[in-house]
């Protein structure tokens, strides 16, 4: 699991840092005014998509499935199930797509209600969601041949695939703005360009992997209506933080001008650590977890979550404290040039900050999610996931006046951590998570190197940016010394704490820890 983990890990933290220099130019251009606003928003509705059924749903109910067969019938049988799960999908998702190209407008006006009180704006923003729109039914189908190479523990190319659409969207940046209306429309085009790119992308992978897909016929088999009565539900209940997210947009139309962009740069930034450790441990999680329970080794199976727990804690826990402490030089570094000045700076700092808040949470639902979806169970994770949209929307209503824009961003945290206080509960219940002596001894003091390193950052930020004022190159040489600081701080604290062993954490990239040399998986329980 953990090469699985590195190997997603490994990928996505490209394509985020390519994203950093996507939104730094994004940004500069742009800044935080009604056009950026207008796409940010067009953005949200396939990205939506793009999450819960890249990242959530779609790989929760079909990779159980499709590994499932791949054991126990073979290639073959899997590999029809595949094509017929494509040939469906295809036709629903076209007919869904048509739909949202012709009532985009009615969309809009539930997505950010605030734009109708600025025609234009409401305008520009249709505009550029019926062109973005398309990217939907292309990374849905890009999620299902995902779901495939992920199903035979091929991670690299569903995880390289998301830099490539970085690559597109900073290409058409540059070179097809001169030729649009505005910088907006030129990064709508790259959006569905990008689609194009990354389903023929893995589409030529899995065609290598001996798995390339054939053209078939829908047909609505006994098979397949379970993974569509799966899919249904496990939308909601794997993409809860995602609805969440939708739902901080929808306020955020109602706040002022330019505030749909400030929340847009804060959650670039937690998405990094979101992505990069959240969605990799969920990712390498699941197959793992669907083969365990099958094969009936439930012991083994409580072993991995807890494994897959520590590993997410390892890194989430000092990455949110460190977003907290840090987020003004972080924000500043990264985003604060041309048309985003001080200001807007500030603003998506203080969000930055609530949202690092529920990081934790966020990351431990990505982990506790495929507990359920690994026994088929999608159920129990809509009904906790309709309660904490519920409480979300709750909170952004009260928070809305007092705090402004940093209201979305901590009711979005605080429902997080209701979310993930539920599933735990219930898996607990079940007897499903079971936290072994190991991470109850690791977690605490994971917490305490973390909030060493917390107190680092403090003192060297304080000597750093508010002593010296570093402007320019200097002040991006200032972030990097805080962050060295900050790695040094917590490795160092959690190694004289005992939070972890850098070396028991190094060694299975180098050997395999959770199988045996003739493949059979073995528990990843040990404290040694």
């Amino acid at each position: 699991m953990l090469r699985g983990i590195l190997t997603v890990g490994g990928w996505t933290m490209a394509s985020r840092l390519l994203g950093f220099a996507r939104d730094m130019l994004i940004a500069a251009v742009l800044g935080a005014g009604p056009i950026a606003d207008a796409f940010f928003v067009a953005l949200r509705l396939p990205n939506l998509f793009r999450r819960l059924f890249g990242e959530g749903a779609f790989n929760a109910a079909f990779v159980p499935e499709f590994s499932g067969l791949h054991a126990a019938e073979g290639p073959a049988a899997a590999r029809r199930f595949a094509d017929n799960a494509f040939a469906v999908m295809t036709v629903w998702l076209g007919a869904l797509t048509l739909a949202g190209e012709v009532g985009m407008p009615w969309l809009m006006a539930g997505l950010a209600p605030g734009f109708e009180a600025m025609p234009a704006k409401f305008a520009l923003a249709v505009a550029l969601s019926r062109i973005t729109f398309p990217y939907l039914i292309l990374i849905c189908l890009a999620a299902l041949v995902s779901g495939m190479l992920n199903g035979l523990d091929r991670f690299t190319a569903a995880s390289a695939s998301y830099v490539l659409f970085n690559i597109v969207m900073i290409g058409c940046l540059l070179w097809l703005t001169p030729f649009v209306p505005t910088a907006g429309h030129a990064l709508a085009c790259g959006v569905t360009a990008a689609g194009v790119a990354q389903l023929g992308m893995l589409l030529w992978a899995a065609r290598r992997a001996g798995i390339g897909l054939r053209p078939s016929w829908p047909r609505l088999t006994p098979q397949m209506r379970l993974l569509l009565r799966r899919v249904g539900p496990g939308v909601f209940g794997a993409g809860v933080t995602q609805l969440n997210l939708a739902v901080d947009v929808i306020i955020a139309s109602l706040l002022p001008a330019g505030t749909v962009s400030v929340l847009y740069y804060a959650d670039r930034v937690q998405q990094l650590p979101l992505g990069v450790i959240g969605t990799a441990v969920g990712t390498a999680l699941l197959p793992l977890l669907s083969r365990q329970v099958r094969a009936g080794e439930a012991p083994a199976a409580i072993g991995t979550l807890n494994r897959a727990l520590e590993y997410a804690l390892f890194l989430t826990l000092p990455a949110a404290l460190a977003l907290m402490v840090s987020a003004w030089p972080i924000v500043s570094v990264l985003f604060g040039r041309g048309a985003f000045g001080a200001g807007s700076v500030t603003l998506s700092a203080q969000a930055l900050a609530a949202y690092a808040l529920g990081l934790p949470a966020f990351v431990a639902v990505k982990v506790m999610a495929p507990g359920f979806f690994a026994r088929g169970d999608t159920a129990t994770p809509v009904k906790i996931g309709f309660a904490a949209v519920a409480l979300n929307l709750a909170l952004n209503v009260a928070f809305m006046v007092p705090l402004r824009h940093v209201g979305p961003p901590l009711a979005t945290s605080l429902a997080a951590g209701f979310n993930l206080a539920c599933l735990a509960a219930v898996l607990r219940r079940r007897g499903y998570l079971a936290l072994d002596a190991r991470l109850r001894r690791r977690a605490p003091r994971m917490l305490a190197a973390a909030a060493v390193m917390a107190l680092a950052l403090a003192l060297t930020q304080h000597a750093l940016f508010t002593v010296a004022a570093p402007s320019g190159v200097l002040r991006a040489a200032a972030l990097a010394v805080l962050v060295a600081v900050g790695m040094v701080a917590y490795f160092a604290a959690g190694h004289l704490l005992g939070a972890f062993d850098l070396r028991d954490a190094l060694r299975p990239l180098t050997r395999r820890v959770l199988r045996g040399r003739d493949g059979s998986a073995i528990s990843p329980v040990s404290d040694q």
